[in-house]
C-alpha cells in the first residue's frame, strides 16, 4: 500500500481567490517535494489532494490567463 507525504506539519494557506464568506474556501500547502497539497479549508482534517508540481503550475497560469474562473 503506498502513501502520502506526511501533512501533519504542512503550513497552509487559503486561495486569494477564495470568497470571503466563509465558502468556496480552498488551501494548498507548499514545500513539499513534486506535489501540491489542495484541501477543502471547511475540512481540515479531511483529504487532500495531492496535484503534481508542473499540474498545479498549469492550473495557476490558466486562472491568471482567465481560461479558468
Amino acid at each position: 500500500m503506498s502513501t502520502g507525504p506526511d501533512l501533519s506539519a504542512a503550513t497552509w494557506r487559503k486561495s486569494s481567490y477564495s470568497d470571503g464568506q466563509g465558502g468556496s474556501c480552498v488551501e494548498v500547502a507548499d514545500g513539499l517535494p513534486r506535489v501540491v497539497p489542495v484541501r477543502d479549508s471547511k475540512v481540515p482534517s479531511g483529504p487532500a489532494l495531492l496535484i503534481p508540481h508542473a499540474g498545479w503550475a498549469s492550473f495557476v497560469e490558466a486562472v491568471k490567463d482567465g481560461a479558468i474562473s
